[in-house]
């Protein structure tokens, strides 16, 4: 495989995103799951686990709804997101003003104003929007099913460290062979006990 992941996770070298090559190993409900089983791999000493690839199927947008809006927590987010705008403008201004003694002074000001204007634009936000989404919420896409991709050499030793040999749609399958965008997992698929 010639992707190479950085320290921080971004692949390096890569202009466009491709499907891994190699054979479905194991296939899993949860990411949770998909990545124990990755961890297990790597944890043989010998296995490259740099030919495993987590490829998730089926994506879906889900946004969970946290809670209800209203002008006091509007004005709270808004001040929270301000006042970490603001102490970083103040400890930039700390650091590269020059040595004074009002060090704190400067930076609890720009805490205090980041955070006013966090509030203020928090209200207007909120003013704007406030008939038509009277709720917070966070945004995630989901997959739902999770499957290990390794490479067609070390594809048999993946099966047997992880106990998949023989079972299911795990035996020798492609992604395009498996059509993982296509086939729900269900029972005798390599599906959550797999790894176990």
């Amino acid at each position: 495989m010639t992707n190479t992941q950085s320290p921080f996770g971004a692949a390096r070298g890569v202009a466009f995103p491709t499907l891994p090559t190699g054979d479905v190993v194991a296939s899993f409900k949860s990411y949770a799951e998909a990545q124990a089983a990755v961890d297990k791999l790597a944890e043989t000493d010998d296995f490259p686990v740099q030919s495993a690839s987590i490829v998730g199927s089926d994506m879906k947008s889900v946004e969970r709804v946290t809670g209800r809006l209203s002008w006091g927590r509007a004005a709270g987010a808004g001040a929270a997101s301000g006042l970490w705008i603001g102490l970083l403008f103040g400890l930039l201004i700390s650091v590269f003003g020059g040595a004074n003694d009002s060090y704190f002074a400067e930076l609890l000001g720009a805490v205090l104003i980041g955070a006013a204007f966090g509030m203020v634009f928090g209200l207007i936000s909120y003013a704007l929007t406030r008939r038509r989404r009277d709720f917070s919420s966070v945004m995630q896409v989901v997959a739902s099913s999770y499957s290990i991709v390794v490479g067609g050499e070390s594809a048999n030793r993946a099966r047997n460290i992880l106990g998949t040999a023989g079972g299911g749609t795990t035996e020798t399958t492609t992604i395009e062979d498996a059509g993982l965008d296509e086939q729900p997992l269900g029972p005798g698929s390599g599906g959550p006990g797999a790894a176990a």
